[in-house]
């Protein structure tokens, strides 16, 4: 066993002896760093040895998934955005192809408020870099708009027999608006694998269940995108993922204005229509690129809902006004807001 496993498992048996003896059996949790981000994964019903491998084996899933799909680091996805930008091909694996094809998918309908072939336009922005948080002006107009005329999408990227292809040099794909939710996927399946059928996996804020906490639902809190506080508790089911994209997550701030890493490939600048939006989905995956679109959408994000197939929203707009969709409204219970929101329903 390794140091490191050992300091692992000993972590897990403070927190089962803390549980206190008597009471009711609880979950065992750790904590560990990916993708720039804590990662605390909740296990109910297992042993500390068995939690112990179980959290050794998610960290090498999630350290796999990151160095796999990092825009600017070595990596498949570097590989492929050089060959796009060379006016070549390049061959790709199944699953590589599998996940460029449900993000094209995504992208569409999203009307492209998600828009991952856009790659080039967050790294004007000085988000494709490890320096993202300097403050620092925004990029001149003039590269901007030849972004905005070169307007790449994923229906750039063509696939066949797993050679890809763009006849759009502009075309520069980065996953970062749903890497965390295809993460937290794989690290669900990992522990389904394994044979453990009650657990949460939060990236951040953003997660995945299987089962239950005991006897009750997973019980989580959405974050207020000013404060610290909690905005609402979800009772999340199993199989279902709550993910959140906000202008707090990742931004710099110049001459006083806050410029958000979540950009509207419309006008080529940080979305600035809400604070937050939080989407519960049967998959993470869907949940993610969802949040990050109803973001960009602001007030129209009944429609893009809708078109994206989802059902439990909820958004908080620039103003402070809360908005939700009914189903949402049902299941979260508000914390850390006197506002009353406004039900709107998803359009069909």
């Amino acid at each position: 066993m390794t140091p490191r496993l050992k300091a692992l498992l000993t972590a897990l048996l403070l927190t089962a002896l803390l549980s206190g003896c008597g009471e009711p059996e609880r979950a065992l949790q750790a904590k560990f760093l990916a993708f720039g981000t804590e990662i605390d994964v909740s296990l109910y019903g297992v042993s500390t040895e068995k939690a112990a491998e179980t959290i050794e084996i998610l960290e090498a899933s999630f350290t796999s998934v990151n160095n796999t799909w990092h825009a600017w680091r070595p990596s498949i996805l570097m590989d492929i955005n050089e060959a796009i930008a060379n006016g070549e091909s390049i061959e790709i694996s199944d699953d590589v192809a599998e996940l460029i094809t449900k993000a094209t998918q995504l992208a569409n309908a999203s009307e492209h408020l998600f828009n991952p072939a856009a790659g080039n336009l967050f790294a004007l922005w000085g988000y494709h870099s490890d320096n993202w948080q300097e403050s620092r002006p925004p990029p001149p107009q003039a590269d901007i708009d030849v972004l905005l005329a070169a307007a790449p999408t994923m229906n750039d990227v063509q696939i066949s027999d797993n050679v890809l292809r763009s006849d759009n040099s502009q075309v520069k794909i980065g996953f970062g608006g749903f890497a965390k939710g295809y993460a937290v996927d794989a690290a669900i399946e990992a522990l389904q694998d394994m044979g453990i059928e009650n657990a949460i996996v939060n990236m951040g804020g953003d997660l995945r269940a299987i089962g239950k906490h005991g006897d009750r639902p997973w019980m989580i809190g959405i974050r207020h995108p000013r404060h610290s506080g909690v905005l609402a508790s979800v009772a999340v089911m199993h199989n279902e993922s709550v993910f959140s994209s906000g202008d707090y997550e990742r931004f710099f701030v110049y001459e006083g204005k806050r410029y958000s890493h979540i950009l509207d490939p419309r006008t080529g600048y940080p979305a600035d229509q809400a604070m937050s939006a939080t989407v519960l989905h049967d998959d993470a995956l869907v949940a993610d690129a969802a949040a990050t679109a109803l973001f960009v959408a602001g007030e129209d994000w009944p429609r893009i809902a809708a078109e994206m197939g989802l059902t439990h929203v909820m958004l908080m707009l620039a103003n402070g006004e809360l908005q939700m969709s009914p189903q949402m409204a049902k299941r979260a219970r508000l914390i850390d807001t006197t506002a009353t929101p406004v039900i709107r329903e998803i359009e069909d």
